[in-house]
Parts: C-alpha cells; structure tokens; sequence
C-alpha cells in the first residue's frame, strides 16, 4: 500500500511525514534530476504502507524541475493521498487541492496549521469544508502532534471524491472563492510580536543586519561545537583506534599493502592510510562539524528563518550568477567544505551549482585552516589577517561576477513562500539531522576512501616528490615563496590546514606568509573536497572548475607579490 503526501511548500508536508515513519527513512534523487524527495514505512493496523513525501508545489501543471518531479511521482498513482493544506492560506491551497481531487483518487485532507490560524484571528469550520470537498478532512497541529492519531486513523476509510471536471483555471479558481466563502471567516486583530519580528527580518533595512548576526551567531555556535568534538571525542577515540587497527594491520600485513591500509606515518593527517587518514578525515575531523551545522541549519528551517535570509540575501547573490538559497552552503563552507559541496549540489541550475561549488572550494577556507591562519599570522598584527580574508572576498566576488557572465545556462530566480515563524519540534530535529548525517556518510566516506588511495599511490610511486620538484621554480620566481613552500602545497591538497602550518619553518615574511595563504587557500581543493566534487560536478566540470582556480591562483598570486614585495 502507498501513500502519497501533497502540499504546497512549507505546509508542514515534512513535519507529518515525520510523524508518519520512524527513522528509517530514504533520500533519494529522481531518476535524471537533483531534485530529492523522501520515502519510509508506516504501520496501521498491522499493515504496513509505503509513505512517499515528493517536493511541495503548487499546482500540478509542472512550471519547474521539482513539480514536473512531483507531478510524474503522482501521476504513478497511489492508494491514498494525504493532501496537506495549510489553514492559514486557505484559498492558494485549494488550488491544489481540487487539482488532486479532480483524478478521483483516495483522499484526505489534512488541515494543518490549526492553531496559527486560530491565533491569526482565521475561523475554518471544518464540517462545512469537509462537505465542499466531498473527502474527510482531520485538522491537524504538525509540530505538537494534535490530530496525527486521527489522521492515521482515517487512512483505512479514506473516499475517494465526487466526480469533478473544471475546464479551465478561471473556474476552479471561482469554486474556490465559493468554498472559502462558506467555509472561511476572518476577524480583525492586531499583529502579534512574533509578526512584527517577521516583518522586521525581510525589510532590507533590518533584514540584512539580523542576518549578518544570525549568521555569525550559528557559524560561531557550529565552529565552537566542532573543536570541542574534536579536541575531547574524536581524537582520543582515534588516536586509540589508529594504534590497535595499525598494530593488527602490520601483523598481517607489509609492504606497500601495509603502507596502503595504514599509511607510512603515525600521525592520522599525514598516514594517508584508507583505514586511518582515509576514516579519520570524515568521521574525525568533517562530522564534528557537520551535526552541529545540520542541527543549526534545521532549528533555522523550522523556525521558518531560511527563507529570509534567503530573500534578504538574495540580491547579492544574484551578482555572482546565485540566488540567495546559496548562503546556508557558503556558511557551511566556512566550516568545512565537503559538506558544503553535497549542499550546493542541491541546486537547481547545473550553472548554479558550478559557480557556486567553484566559489565555496577556492575563496572560503574552512575552519580548521582559517585556525592556522589565525595562529601564524596573528603575531605580526590583525592587519595581515585581515590582509587574508579581503582578498578571498574580492576573490569570490569578482570570480563569481566573471563566472556568471561567462558559463552558460540559466541562473533560476529564487521563488518561495515566506512561512510564519514557528517554534521547532524538537523530535522532528533530530530524526531531520540523522538523516541528513546518515547520507553525507553514506555518499563522502567511499569517496574519500577512494581519494586516500590515490594520494597513496601518487605517494609511494614517488610522483609527489616529481611535482614538487618541478613547482619550485613557479613557486619561487612567481609568487615569490621559498622553494621548499612547494611541498607545503602538495601537502595542502590532504588537508590545508597542515600545509599551511608546513610554511612555519621556512623564515617567511609575514608578506610572504600572506601569498602563500590565499594560494594554498585558492589554488587546490583538499582530496576530500576534491572526490565529492567529482561525485556532484562530474568528471568533466570538476576538471573545468580546478583549471579556472588554477589560473585564478597564479593571478592572484602574482599580484599579491607585486604589491606586498
């Protein structure tokens, strides 16, 4: 048995069918699309249903990527369809409704939002709607569970509806001005404070400088979180396992199997190892991060904030060929980049998420490299620092413009409903950010495996010594470095970080040290970086993205020579 959740966007379509299934739940991409919809298992009355949540749209005549997903998810059938209606939107709701009703398939109409359109001074009787509709309708509260039970309940009887036929839109749009007439009152009240926060949070004027604190607010949360997982759990835990798996592994094994599986150096950074370095990196050093920022991210997207501060954000976005659903991405990028990568790739524009992958990966260093920014620069003065970080936004700036205006393909304007502010449902946040944890392990951890044991091959063969050698000359005459900073970028391509604490020993300037951080931050993607690139952008734009980086490093670099000299 299948049932099939429809609802326009942010109705709380995901919130039921969290209270739907249990955890044991799938993402998954239609087939030749990005676009993502959900599927789990429910039990009712000892019979177990297929529960599938497409994308939220508005009508069923497709106008984008994710309804002509929605519209083909539907028009495979169902044996009852749950239509998720918002009671606060009444009228722009029942345009898909009656869409839905007029195929003639089981339905029930769950009226969520109950409560916000009681206190917004929206009286639905329900009895009256529910005749109009011709199928049970259960009001329902998401967020605190009012009404699931009865919803469930409801799905063994589920009708299907009278026969109906509009023959354009013009008239279905008039029989929704008579049901919300009959069924519908609305009385004067004033604006809650809650209401005048919305309010203040998409005008320009306040928007803007609230999104400026919430973001520094969550990457200051997320970034805080990380270290102390890393600092008290995942590098004791690591550390303990590294000597035991290396022990066993050089027990049984030598050579370069040995070398292979465990790497040649005991510290996890360096091993290169697919059972150390290759587990350590997205377990020990990418997950900390990444469940801090799933949680922030969701609590922000219950809250109904995310599509503010896409909206306020949006415009200057769309000057480097985004649109403002691309911020969350870059802010995770400030904490690490592989997850940010697989968000990115969430975009709809193929356009979009090349310039936007492009941007994150060379111009926003994550956070355990802007650490060791902090910690070799911080000595000379804030103003070397600062030196940093300008550049890579003039980078990102002026890289995006450029991009924009020369990859082709279309830059989707970002449309979307502005929900209510909401109080998150606690339970609904965690089961959101297990799933979202349980993909990224799912998709990053084989990549990055299979990147440690390229990086172990171009190792032993002795092919990174070659291109070291062969970089010094570049290295020393264009940008002005010592030749042995060379090895500190090919070292920078397992993980940045440790390449940039590589130029310490070298004598540099602090000018010197300032070229060699934005080219380290610029010129490569780290191996876990780089394999996820190759899964979201393929073979061929991942190639095309490292050659413009490359080019734009060099440029960048000998500028910075020229001026800092």
């Amino acid at each position: 048995m299948k049932i099939l959740l429809m609802g326009n966007p942010n109705v709380g379509k995901s919130i039921i069918f969290s209270r739907l299934t249990g955890v044991e739940v799938i993402s998954l991409n239609y087939p030749g699309t990005t676009v993502e919809y959900t599927a789990g298992t429910m039990r009712c009355r000892g019979q177990e249903f297929e529960v599938v949540d497409p994308p939220g749209v508005y009508s069923l005549e497709a106008n984008s990527e994710a309804e002509e997903v929605t519209r083909d998810i539907f028009d495979q059938g169902a044996d009852v369809i749950i239509d998720v209606v918002d009671a606060t939107n009444l009228e722009r709701n029942l345009n898909l409704t009656l869409q839905i009703l007029e195929r003639g398939l089981p339905t029930i109409i769950a009226l969520n939002l109950w409560d916000v359109a009681e206190h917004k001074g929206i009286l639905i009787d329900a009895n009256a709607l529910e005749e109009e509709l011709g199928v049970e309708l259960i009001p329902t509260v998401a967020v605190s569970g009012e009404g699931i039970r009865e919803l469930v309940e409801a799905i063994p009887r589920a009708r299907k509806p009278k026969p109906i036929h509009f023959g354009s839109s013009d008239q279905r749009w008039a029989r929704i001005g008579e049901i919300s007439e009959r069924a519908q009152k609305v009385q004067h009240r004033h604006p809650s404070v809650l209401e005048r926060l919305e309010d203040i949070s998409l005008s320009p004027m306040t928007g803007i400088p609230i999104a400026i604190l919430v973001l520094y607010l969550s990457f200051s949360l997320i970034v805080e979180v990380g270290e102390f997982i890393i600092s008290k759990v995942t590098d004791p835990i690591f550390t303990i396992y590294s000597g035991i798996v290396t022990s066993a592994v050089e027990a049984h094994t030598s050579g370069i199997l040995r070398d292979i599986l465990v790497g040649t150096s005991p510290e996890l950074l360096r091993s290169f190892g697919i059972l150390t370095t290759g587990l350590y990196i997205p377990l020990g050093v990418v997950l900390p991060f990444l469940v801090p920022f799933y949680l922030v991210l969701g609590f922000l997207e219950d809250l109904g904030y995310v599509p503010r501060l896409s909206v306020v954000m949006d415009a200057l976005m769309h000057r480097v060929g985004l649109h403002g659903s691309a911020v969350m991405p870059c802010v995770l990028g400030l904490g690490c980049s592989v997850p940010a990568v697989i968000a990115a790739g969430a975009l709809r524009s193929p356009k979009q998420r090349f310039i936007a992958i492009t941007l994150m990966t060379m111009s926003l260093p994550c956070a355990s490299q802007s650490a060791m920014i902090f910690g070799i620069l911080g000595q000379y003065g804030v103003k070397y620092i600062a030196m940093v970080y300008v550049v890579l936004l003039l980078v990102f700036v002026i890289s995006g413009i450029i991009l924009h205006k020369v990859v082709g393909g279309k830059s989707h304007e970002i449309f979307m409903e502005i929900p209510p502010y909401r109080w998150p449902n606690f339970r609904s946040l965690l089961k959101k950010t297990v799933i979202r944890t349980r993909d990224f392990l799912k998709e990053a951890v084989p990549y990055i495996a299979l990147g440690m044991l390229a990086m172990n091959i171009f190792y032993l063969s002795g092919l990174m010594h070659l291109v070291g050698l062969a970089l010094r000359p570049l290295v020393s005459g264009l940008l002005g470095l010592p030749a042995d900073a060379a090895t500190a970028l090919i070292i920078g391509f397992l993980r940045k970080d440790i390449g940039i604490g590589m130029f310490v020993p070298l004598g540099m300037t602090p000018e010197q040290l300032v070229i060699s951080s934005v080219v380290l931050a610029m010129y490569f993607p780290c191996v876990a970086t780089f394999t996820v690139m190759l899964k979201e952008l393929g073979l061929t734009d991942t190639a095309k993205s490292v050659a413009l980086r490359l080019v734009a490093t060099l440029v960048v670099g000998s500028i910075l020579k020229v001026i800092l000299a």
